[in-house]
């Protein structure tokens, strides 16, 4: 089968081989993959910062595809059918622990640039017909992230929820919020990203270049409560302005750290607000099915940017590392080049 191979560090590459196709276990399932979609995550594997990339290692970690073989203990699943798989291969319900936590898909273990990809059964998800490869390969991380975050803070009709950036996240919890009857305000870097934003449902736009200090902003388009769900996908620098701007009993859902992986909690404000600070680590299994009842129930269509042909990974992560995308960022393979 086709593979990429990654060498991690800054200057990173991605090299194209030829590798035994893999065969499932007795409780795993052999899926021929169709699409892959990329994460903040798959940049932060790429440049050896995260992850058990021992050579030779398949990345990506969301991915998209049929299966077309199943382990002798497989029950319930068939050949032909479209699956997604969770990120989290052995979270497949309840709380996140050490044992059910290790193996992440193109972090720790072989992800889906590649044709084919073994995964266990019970880390897959059905795909609706009214869903694409293309499509649903956006939901593993970004939807179920988004979707916990939403759950997680009781968002609900009389909710405020501030968003930062139109990345693949803040986009599906835009939309899972304005299901759920939610105010938003969505803080972006232009114009261009923000009108966007309006059209999917954003009530309140902030251009964090021109209005620096975007909690302020938040605070004045709330009348000075804050908002009741902050989900947090910068980190870094940002999360202070997030405690700001986070309302009395308000939720700051820490989803991401472009902006950095170290801050600076200011302790006095989220005692006084009795704020609570929640980390994402994506979700189980039954979360991502969640997700996509969630989505299909409330007709939500899933933001794509750009499609590349699988021949163009590199190119796709470059153009993911830009930062010029709106939603996801997808690998289809059945694209010509």
């Amino acid at each position: 089968m086709r593979a990429y191979h990654l060498t991690t560090g800054e200057a990173w590459q991605l090299r194209l081989a030829d590798m035994p196709d893999p065969q499932p276990a007795a409780d795993e399932v052999l899926i021929r993959l169709h699409a892959a979609g990329l994460n903040y995550l798959d940049l932060m594997v790429a440049r050896g910062r995260l992850g058990d990339t021992t050579s030779p290692f398949v990345p990506g970690t969301d991915g998209a595809g049929e299966i077309v073989a199943t382990g002798e203990r497989v029950s319930g699943w068939v050949p032909g059918e479209r699956v997604i798989s969770g990120l989290i291969v052995d979270w497949s319900a309840g709380l996140l622990t050490e044992a059910n936590g290790r193996r992440l898909r193109g972090v720790t273990m072989p992800g889906s640039l590649a044709d084919y990809a073994v995964v266990p059964a019970s880390a897959l998800v059905r795909i609706p017909e009214s869903l694409s490869y293309t499509q649903a390969v956006t939901l593993p991380i970004a939807a179920t992230t988004a979707w916990n975050a939403i759950v997680k803070s009781r968002t609900g009709p009389a909710s405020t929820v501030a968003l930062l950036g139109t990345g693949g996240v803040s986009l599906f919890a835009l939309q899972y919020a304005k299901a759920a009857g939610a105010r938003v305000i969505l803080a972006s870097s232009s114009d261009e990203k923000l009108e966007r934003a309006r059209q999917l449902g954003a009530d309140v736009l902030i251009n964090y270049r021109t209005q620096p200090a975007w909690d302020e902003a938040v605070l004045a388009a709330t009348g000075g409560r804050g908002a009741d769900l902050v989900v947090e996908t910068v980190g870094g620098g940002t999360f202070a302005r997030s405690v700001n701007a986070a309302a009395i009993g308000g939720t700051v859902y820490v989803v991401g750290f472009v902006g950095g992986m170290e801050a600076s909690l200011p302790l006095l404000p989220v005692m006084v607000k009795t704020l609570n600070i929640l980390g994402s680590q994506t979700g189980s299994t039954s979360d991502l099915e969640a997700a996509m009842r969630a989505l299909q129930q409330a007709r939500i269509e899933p933001v794509i940017d750009r499609v590349f042909a699988f021949d163009e990974a590199g190119d796709a992560y470059r153009y993911l590392a830009s930062a010029a995308h709106v939603g996801k960022v997808v690998i289809d393979f059945d694209r010509p080049a």
